[in-house]
């Protein structure tokens, strides 16, 4: 191992052979926290070329349990978001492509630190499960067309091993370790094929364009060299994604946009990623044709019919889905003002979403509790021009001390101009 952490530093590329030693004696504990920890600051400054990020995300794959989705005819279709504030993509996208015929096996993950995570959200819906074998799993997408499920401690033991080390030794920031996480996860569920939502921004974890392109690049080029394809969205995320930021409010605002009735900017996000899965599904060849299907979906009330039933087949009270007052609201709220005039020129969905987890809506630490009904519904954002006093937005909270902590954050998260700014786009670029 000294002598493999030697050849990175000094810039030489790896076999295959090589990486898949060094991931393999990780995982069965032959070698040390402290050699690996070594070998990752050599990545870091280094980088690796396209054949040892495939050669790490393929050893990283096999590194634990495979799901086999070959008992489900057709293309299989994921898609994966890099993380946001307000991103209850999932909730609306999945429902919608099923409904279009596309079958997507879904394993999702929970929320830490300021973005929140789509299986939170989910079980914010009362008995809904998201634990299940794997043989359940392949059941119910042949039966639905749609499951969304926890990944299972058994998947991919290497990448939870080696992203706690990068997290704590400075070297989470590198675009093939990256690259090889998110693939890792997302072939050992079995996809045939993935959408990539990249977000980029003040709330996301890529902060540049350039940098999204770079990881878009390389996560293709990996998925190809594995037989896979994919299509990476590159999206803004400077302020949040819709209104509603929390976890049964996240699902209330993705039932409305099911019904028709969604913030703009969500909708058309969910009809551009759903017409790239249904082009790799196969269902159709012109993204705009796969755009207007998708509409249809949603007028004549197909794609919230697939909702119900997605709620329906993994325990849960689908007529929350049906009725979504009966979600518990939080005994507290309170709203937050304008502290001047003007047009709101930047909003940051960084502190938006910290402010959300000091009302309890999202985790600190892996083991804090959730707050389901908690969170925040934002009113005005960027673009918007708003007299002093005016509401900007609602918080909501099961006690009332937690608005102060909030509230620091929500003075932070606005910026205001005597102009109009200019919009940032939804979506920056789409890489094939």
């Amino acid at each position: 191992m000294v002598e493999l952490i030697k050849k990175k530093r000094d810039g030489h590329i790896l076999t295959t052979d090589e990486i898949k030693s060094i991931v393999a004696g990780f995982v069965d504990g032959s070698i040390p926290d402290y050699q690996i920890a070594a070998w990752l600051m050599a990545v870091f400054f280094q980088g690796m070329n396209d054949e040892e990020t495939a050669a790490l995300t393929d050893a990283m794959m096999r590194s634990g349990e495979l799901i086999d989705l070959s008992p489900i005819p057709g293309i299989k279709v994921d898609k994966h978001s890099t993380g946001g504030v307000g991103d209850k993509t999932t909730l609306v996208l999945g429902p919608l492509v099923a409904a279009a015929g596309v079958v997507v096996a879904k394993m999702s993950g929970r929320g830490l630190g300021h973005t929140g995570g789509t299986l939170d959200k989910l079980e914010s819906i009362p008995g809904f499960k998201v634990e299940m074998s794997p043989a359940e799993f392949v059941e119910k997408v042949l039966k639905h067309h749609i499951a969304i499920c926890s990944q299972n401690e058994r998947l991919v033991p290497a990448d939870k091993q080696l992203y706690a080390l990068r997290d704590v030794t400075g070297t989470v920031d590198n675009i093939s370790l990256i690259a090889s996480s998110v693939m890792s996860k997302k072939l050992a569920c079995g996809a045939d094929a993935i959408v990539i939502d990249l977000k980029v921004g003040d709330g996301a974890f890529i902060k540049t364009i350039e940098d999204a392109e770079k990881l878009a690049k390389i996560m293709i080029a990996t998925a190809q060299r594995m037989g896979r394809q994919l299509i990476a969205v590159i999206s803004g995320m400077e302020e949040p994604l819709g209104h509603a930021i929390g976890n049964a409010l996240e699902v209330k605002e993705a039932i409305e946009t099911l019904k028709g009735h969604g913030p703009e900017d969500l909708t058309e996000l969910c009809l551009s990623l759903g017409s790239y899965m249904m082009m790799l599904a196969g269902k159709i060849t012109d993204y705009e044709a796969g755009k207007d299907t998708l509409r249809r979906l949603i007028a004549d009330g197909k794609a919230l019919d697939k909702l119900v039933e997605l709620v329906q087949s993994q325990g849960g009270d689908a007529d929350y889905i049906l009725h979504p007052e009966r979600f518990e609201m939080a005994a507290y709220s309170k709203v937050y003002t304008a502290p001047q005039s003007g047009y709101i020129s930047h909003l940051s969905a960084m502190d938006i979403g910290l402010a959300s987890v000091k009302l309890g809506a999202g985790r600190e630490t892996k083991e804090s509790p959730i707050d389901y009904s908690a969170g925040i519904i934002m009113h005005k954002k960027v673009g918007d021009y708003v007299e002093q006093g005016d509401n900007l937005a609602t918080l909501y909270a099961s006690q009332p001390e937690l608005f102060d902590g909030a509230f620091r954050y929500m003075d932070e998260a606005y910026t205001f101009s005597a102009n109009k700014p200019e919009k940032q786009p939804l979506i920056f670029k789409t890489v094939y």
